[in-house]
C-alpha cells in the first residue's frame, strides 16, 4: 500500500484495461527498470512493473492509439558507472598515501631510534642554587670546587691540575643527590645535559651504544659542559653477573659508556656527573680514577643539617612562634632531606585543612605521626581490647624510662593508626650514636628488653596463657637484632667472630649460586642458641623490671585510657615520681604502693 490519501498503483491487468478503454494518455517504457511510466487522462501517474520481452503492453497500446516512447538508460547507467569507478579509485589512491605516509614516519623513527634526546638546561633556567642546598656541607663544598673548575680552568690548569672526568653521587635515597645536580646546573653556567639511565637501554641490542655516543657527541660540541646521568646503576651493573652471560643490550651499553669516559679518543672538556643508591652492584671498571675520579657520599644530615633543610624548606612556608625549628632537628633523628620536605608538606596541607593561617606545633605533630605511623583511624571504644593494648604500650614506654642506654622515649598513644596499628610508644634515637655510627653491646641489650616490654606486660598482668600476638613485630626485630649482635658484631661467647656480611640483595642470579652459609652445622646451631639466650634474658629482665611495678603500671594504664596519649615529659614525670616514692619508702625491691599520680602531675 502507498501512504494515506495515495491513489493506488493499477495492475498489470488492470493497465490493460484501461488503454482498452481509452482511460490512458501515454506511456513511457524504461526496458532497464522494467517498468513503464503511465500518464493518465484525469491527470493521474503510476508505475507498472513489467517482464523485459514483454510484448502485450505494446500491441494493446498500438491498437488503442496511444502514444508509447521507450526511455534510453544507458546514458544514466553509464554515468552511474562513472562515478563508481571514480569513487574506487579515489579510495585505492587515498589508502596508497595513508600507507606511504606511515612508512615515512616508521622510516624516520627507524633512522632516529639510536639517537639520545637529554634535556639540555640553558644558562639561567635552573632556579636552584648552592645556598638552596642544605644538611650536606661537605658534598656542596667539593662541587662547588668542579664549578670553580668550569667557571676558570687557567687557575687549575697552570699548575697541572686537570679536570675530573666523573663525579659520582653516592647516598640514600632522598639525601639529595638530584638536588645537588641541579644546583650545578644553575651554577656552573655551562650547558648542562640530563638522562636517566634508563633512557639509554632499549630491547634491540646496540640501540644503547649509540645513544651513548650520540649523547656525547651533542656534548663535547658544546663543551666545556656537564653530563648527569641519574640512576647509573641503570647501565652500571656489573658485567657478567647475570645467569646465561647476562644482558648483551646493557652490557653493551656499559662498554660504550666506558669507551666515551675513557677511551683512545679525548673527551675533555665533558664532564660526567652521576648519582645512585647502589654504588656495591656496579661494575668496577666504571668505578676506577680516570672514570669516576671523585665519589661524593651524599649522607643522611645530621642534627645541624636537618635543622639547615627545614630553614630551607621553611622560607615559602609560614611557621607559628611557637615552632622551634631546632626542636624539630632533633625529634626528627635519620630523616631525609626528602623526608624533612615532606614532613612541612604535610604540615602545610593539615594547616590549610584547618584554615588556620600559620603552621603550629599540632600540625607537626599531626604530621609526623602520618608520615612515620600511617593516618589516624577511628579511636578504639574503652574495652577489653583497648586495656590490653594500652598495657602493651606501657610495658614498652615503662622499659624506656627504667633501662639504661634507652632511647628516650617521645609520646605513648592508643590513638589508632591505618595497617591494623592499636598504638604505639615512639622513642627518638640518641643522635649520638646516630652522627658516631657506633653501637654499643649495652645500647642493642637495652633495646633488646625494651622490645620485649610489650610481651613481658602481657605476662606479668595476664599470665602465660593469655598473651596475644601483639608482640609479633617485637619478636621479630629482637631475632634481626640478636643475630646482628652474635653473627657481625661479636657480641656473644662465640667470639669476635664475623659469621655473616651484611645481607646484599640478589642481583642478576649471581648470588644465588652461594646461599649456603660459610660455616658448620654445629656452628649454626650455636648461633641459634645464642641468639635465643638473648631473646630469653632481655624477656625475663622486662619481667623483672615490670613485676614490682605492677601498681604503677595500673595507674599508667588508667590515665592513658584517660587521656589516650601521653607525651614523653608527662610519663617520665610520672615514673620517677614513683621511684622516688620507692626509695624513700626503702622498697625498691618490693612492688610499691599506689603512686601517688595526683601529686607527679603537679608542674606537667
Amino acid at each position: 500500500m502507498d501512504g494515506e490519501g495515495a491513489a493506488p498503483q493499477p495492475t498489470y491487468s488492470q493497465l490493460l484495461k484501461d488503454i482498452r478503454t481509452g482511460q490512458v494518455r501515454e506511456l513511457e517504457l524504461s526496458p532497464r527498470q522494467r517498468e513503464v511510466r503511465v500518464q493518465f487522462k484525469d491527470g493521474r501517474q503510476a508505475r507498472v512493473a513489467m517482464f523485459s520481452n514483454e510484448q502485450q503492453v505494446l500491441r494493446t497500446a498500438e491498437l488503442a492509439g496511444v502514444p508509447l516512447s521507450v526511455r534510453d538508460d544507458r546514458a544514466d547507467a553509464a554515468t552511474a558507472s562513472l562515478v563508481s569507478n571514480g569513487l574506487l579509485v579515489l579510495l585505492l589512491l587515498a589508502g596508497l598515501a595513508l600507507l606511504l605516509r606511515r612508512s615515512a614516519q616508521v622510516a624516520n623513527r627507524a633512522l632516529g631510534f639510536g639517537s639520545s634526546k637529554p634535556r639540555l638546561q640553558a644558562e639561567g633556567s635552573v632556579p636552584v642554587r648552592f645556598e638552596d642546598v642544605a644538611g650536606i656541607a661537605e658534598a656542596k663544598e667539593e662541587l662547588q670546587e668542579v664549578v670553580a673548575f668550569l667557571k676558570a680552568p687557567e687557575r687549575y690548569t697552570a699548575i697541572g691540575a686537570r679536570i675530573p672526568k666523573g663525579v659520582l653521587l653516592v647516598g640514600p635515597p632522598g639525601t639529595g643527590k638530584t638536588l645537588l645536580a641541579r644546583a650545578i646546573a644553575g651554577e656552573a653556567g655551562v650547558p648542562f645535559f640530563s638522562m636517566a639511565a634508563s633512557e639509554f637501554v632499549e630491547m634491540f641490542v646496540g640501540v644503547g651504544a649509540s645513544r651513548v655516543r650520540d649523547l656525547f657527541r651533542k656534548a663535547k660540541a658544546k663543551a666545556p659542559c656537564i653530563i648527569f646521568i641519574d640512576e647509573i646503576d641503570a647501565v652500571g651493573r656489573q658485567r657478567g653477573a647475570g645467569i646465561g652471560g647476562g644482558n648483551d643490550e646493557r652490557e653493551q651499553t656499559l662498554n660504550q659508556l666506558l669507551t666515551e669516559m675513557d677511551g683512545f679518543a679525548e673527551n675533555s672538556g665533558v664532564i660526567l656527573l652521576a648519582a645512585t643508591n647502589r654504588p656495591d652492584v656496579l661494575d668496577a671498571a666504571l668505578m676506577r680514577p680516570g672514570r669516576f675520579d671523585r665519589r661524593i657520599t651524599v649522607d643522611l644530615p645530621d642534627r645541624r643539617g636537618r635543622e639547615a633543610i627545614l630553614s630551607v624548606h621553611a622560607r615559602t612556608r609560614p611557621l607559628g612562634e611557637g615552632v622551634s625549628l631546632s626542636d624539630w632537628a632533633s625529634r626528627t633523628p635519620g630523616f631525609s632531606g626528602a623526608d624533612l620536605a615532606n614532613l612541612l608538606n604535610e604540615a602545610a596541607i593539615l594547616t590549610a585543612r584547618r584554615q588556620q593561617t600559620s603552621i603550629d606545633e599540632q600540625a607537626l605533630n599531626d604530621a609526623l605521626e602520618r608520615i612515620t605511623m600511617g593516618l589516624a583511624v577511628a579511636a578504639l571504644q574503652d574495652s577489653a581490647k583497648k586495656r590490653l593494648i594500652a598495657y602493651h604500650e606501657v610495658g614498652h614506654a615503662l622499659l624506656t624510662t627504667l633501662v639504661p642506654h634507652a632511647d628516650r622515649l617521645d609520646k605513648v598513644t592508643l590513638l589508632p593508626r591505618a595497617g591494623g596499628v592499636g598504638g604505639f610508644a615512639r622513642t627518638m634515637p640518641d643522635e649520638e650514636v646516630l652522627d658516631s655510627g657506633l653501637i654499643s653491646k649495652a645500647y642493642l641489650q637495652a633495646r633488646l628488653v625494651v622490645a620485649m616490654g610489650g610481651r613481658a606486660a602481657e605476662l606479668v598482668v595476664f599470665g602465660p596463657n593469655e598473651v596475644t600476638q601483639g608482640a609479633s613485630g617485637d619478636l621479630d626485630l629482637v631475632a634481626r637484632i640478636g643475630r646482628e649482635m652474635v653473627t657481625r658484631y661479636g657480641f656473644s661467647p662465640l667470639g669476635p667472630l664475623a659469621l655473616e656480611a651484611e645481607g646484599p640483595e640478589v642481583f642478576l642470579g649471581r648470588d644465588w649460586l652461594r646461599s649456603q652459609p660459610h660455616y658448620s652445622e654445629e656452628t649454626a646451631q650455636r648461633i641459634d642458641t645464642q641468639v635465643r639466650l638473648l631473646a630469653r634474658q632481655a624477656l625475663d629482665q622486662a619481667i623483672a623490671l615490670l613485676t614490682p611495678r605492677r601498681a604503677l603500671m595500673d595507674a599508667l594504664v588508667e590515665r592513658l585510657i584517660a587521656e589516650e596519649t601521653l607525651e614523653g615529659d608527662t610519663f617520665r614525670s610520672l615514673v620517677e615520681a614513683d621511684e622516688r616514692r620507692r626509695i624513700a619508702s626503702g622498697s625498691a625491691g618490693e612492688p610499691s604502693a599506689e603512686p601517688d599520680v595526683k601529686a607527679a602531675q603537679v608542674g606537667v
